[in-house]
């Protein structure tokens, strides 16, 4: 039989799977339509809350970036934020955020408003594009890890 704290903890595991395979799901049906709809935001709200709102809120304000550095091909991702920006790596679910420091590593949530953001504009092909020479990579990079210092 399983204790109290056990089913709890098997719950909260499944609502962040459940977080993860939604937004997978919608992702993949916009991936075919390239469109969203109604359904589908009220699905990704339903299941992340206010998460879903800010992240919606950064797509439709085109805070979303993508860098491609040449003739490398190497991708950075970053989200604009309110105080500064966030670098995010989508293959491995990561951003420099503190909501993904103190949340997602506690596991207490799958997923930080970034990381949403950052797989609905990709989806939708709604984001600003840079294409870079691969020198200024480093140079970038630089001022992005002192944002998270």
């Amino acid at each position: 039989m399983l204790s109290s704290s056990r089913l709890i903890c098997g719950e909260n595991y499944l609502a962040k799977t459940s977080e993860l395979e939604t937004l997978k799901q919608v992702c993949k049906k916009v991936a075919t339509t390239k469109r969203i709809e109604d359904a589908d935001l009220d699905k990704l709200s339903a299941v992340l809350g206010q998460r879903f709102a800010k992240a919606w809120k950064a797509v439709e304000g085109k805070r979303v970036k993508k860098y491609v550095f040449k003739p490398s091909n190497r991708v950075v991702w970053i989200v604009i934020g309110k105080g500064r920006d966030y670098l995010i790596m989508p293959a491995a679910y990561f951003c420099t955020c503190d909501d993904f420091y103190f949340r997602v590593m506690d596991r207490q949530i799958h997923l930080c408003y970034h990381l949403i953001a950052q797989k609905l504009a990709e989806t939708l092909e709604s984001y600003d594009l840079y294409k870079e020479e691969d020198g200024l990579y480093e140079v970038l990079m630089k001022e992005w890890r002192k944002a998270i210092a």
